[in-house]
């Protein structure tokens, strides 16, 4: 049995990493999803490889571009009632070298594109009187990430949007969770990885290793993982799971 048949799943940030592991694991349970992303050429190449992604441009740091895009995947394909805000970057910077405009470009992208983008997708979910909204955060949406207070707070602000959603819904078939996981293998573990290795004056093989060691069980979370907790949150028997943040590290953070 699809779980997912005939429902209509937006992804952020859906052309690569954790946001297309998740994209496909919800098209194979029948799901048209569409994801989202500000290259086309990337969003092309992952719909071409799997059945059941189609591909839109949004920037979800720019309001008209999320209000646009998002009812365009709406004329599409439906209302959308499974919404997964995953569009974010991570990247450290400390409090002394930390500008202002690196601080609002965390916040617009990470925290200011999850509210728009749950924002234009909640009337289709309270018009059909079901929908999932999964905040794709991180360990750092618990816990303090020396050397990221920027990415941080962006984290932190998710899990309280994703909280107080929770609360002014309950009772009217909506769900809002927030995935925490730690490091995993994507593209953005392989750039900090260059990254941390050239301010800390080390091989990247060294980098590499201290973002394992991060994760309880001393080895990179795979995007299926991640992937599997999402389409759980989504499917059948999760009813009863809102509000929630769900660790996806390797053990108790």
């Amino acid at each position: 049995m699809l779980h997912h048949q005939g429902r209509h799943a937006l992804v952020t940030g859906g052309g690569t990493g954790i946001g297309l592991a998740i994209a496909r694991m919800l098209a194979s349970q029948g799901a048209a999803v569409t994801i989202t992303g500000r290259r086309a050429d990337i969003l092309d190449a992952a719909a071409a490889e799997s059945p059941g992604l189609h591909p839109l441009v949004m920037d979800v740091a720019d309001e008209a571009s999320v209000v646009t895009g998002t009812a365009a995947a709406i004329a599409a394909r439906g209302p959308v009632t499974i919404c997964v805000a995953n569009a974010g970057i991570a990247e450290g910077k400390s409090m002394a070298k930390m500008d202002l405009a690196f601080w609002r470009q965390m916040m617009a992208i990470n925290l200011d594109g999850a509210y728009l983008t749950v924002r234009e997708c909640l009337p289709g979910m309270l018009a059909a009187g079901w929908g999932r909204t999964v905040f794709v955060s991180s360990i750092a949406g618990l816990k303090g990430l020396k050397g990221a207070p920027a990415y941080t707070a962006s984290k932190h602000g998710m899990i309280g949007l994703m909280r107080g959603l929770s609360e002014e819904y309950l009772g009217m078939g909506l769900t809002f969770n927030a995935l925490c996981p730690g490091y995993v293998d994507t593209d953005i573990v392989t750039r900090n990885t260059a990254s941390i290795a050239a301010r800390a004056g080390i091989e990247a093989e060294q980098a590499r290793q201290m973002m394992v060691k991060t994760n309880r069980h001393k080895r990179l979370i795979t995007a299926d993982e991640v992937a599997a907790a999402a389409n759980w949150l989504c499917g059948p028997g999760s009813d009863s799971v809102n509000g929630q943040t769900v660790e996806i590290a390797g053990g108790q953070m």
